[in-house]
């Protein structure tokens, strides 16, 4: 479960739950669903006293040049863009996601399509439904345990956006973005004000283990910095155990702060610096 507002799903053992993460019922989580793991360096290791933690030395590389394969994913709705979803209390505390221009990235031209419940909520059950990633997300089961967990940050007090993920025309990923500081997972960490936080999950299973997560996560934390002038850091909190998690995150220019006793689970606090974006 994640550890926001509303139950932000947890870090898959991949890159299919990057981000998400296993705590409380919140309205946003950081968190991140879980991808196939590809051969990484070894996640942070936990202190003796379970404390903060020394990241290991790594050399990740992330196969950026690979084509996506599309399996299980579905066209972009007819109508996306001349039909965003209505103003939510989310668009004065995240910056109005629907409105952000599409990006082109080193796997694809992307952007985010805030969800609506009534016309995605089967394909993100659909999701939620594979093993690998309801063992980390939790949202397993009838399409309603899904909607649930969407309502709850859309009709909640804005913290967390839940969005498709466009690729070249194809939706093939959700992602939560959320406001780090105002939710529950500010009590675990030194949050600052605009700390906004992340959870990914990659639909196809042949989507994960590519460095396709990775790409997308920094082309994402990206939009935020661009698009938040307010917000000096980027934040997630995927789960230790989570190998391919935690190196798609520091492939992505995050790098490993602090181990974090959440709801659930044992989480790396990885955070993504405005002033260093350029030089990670």
């Amino acid at each position: 479960m994640p550890v926001h507002d509303a139950r932000t799903g947890a870090e898959a053992a991949t890159e299919a739950g990057l981000g998400a993460s296993t705590a409380s019922s919140p309205t946003t989580a950081p968190a991140a669903p879980a991808a196939s793991p590809t051969t990484v360096p070894a996640a942070p290791a936990a202190s003796p006293a379970g404390g903060h933690e020394v990241p290991a030395e790594s050399d990740c590389e992330t196969t950026l040049s690979m084509r996506p394969v599309r399996e299980f994913t579905a066209p972009a709705p007819e109508g996306a863009d001349a039909a965003p979803a209505p103003p939510g209390p989310a668009d004065d505390l995240l910056g109005r996601i629907g409105d952000w221009d599409p990006l082109l990235t080193p796997v694809g031209t992307f952007r985010l399509l805030p969800v609506r419940p009534e016309r995605d909520t089967a394909l993100l059950a659909r999701w939620m439904n594979d093993p690998a990633v309801a063992a980390f997300w939790e949202l397993d089961g009838p399409e309603e345990v899904t909607g649930r967990h969407l309502r709850a940050q859309l009709e909640g007090e804005g913290h967390s956006v839940p969005c498709l993920g466009v690729l070249d025309g194809t939706v093939m990923s959700y992602w939560e973005l959320y406001r780090a500081d105002l939710a529950p997972l500010a009590r675990h960490y030194p949050a600052r004000p605009h700390d906004t936080g992340v959870h990914l999950l990659l639909g196809a299973v042949a989507d994960r283990g590519r460095g396709l997560g990775s790409a997308l996560l920094r082309s994402v934390t990206d939009l935020v910095l661009d698009h938040r002038p307010a917000c000096a850091r980027v934040v997630a909190e995927p789960d230790l155990r989570n190998t391919a998690s935690l190196t798609a995150f520091l492939s992505a220019g995050f790098r490993f702060s602090a181990e974090l006793s959440l709801p659930g689970k044992r989480a790396a606090l990885m955070i993504r610096d405005r002033s260093l974006r350029h030089l990670m």
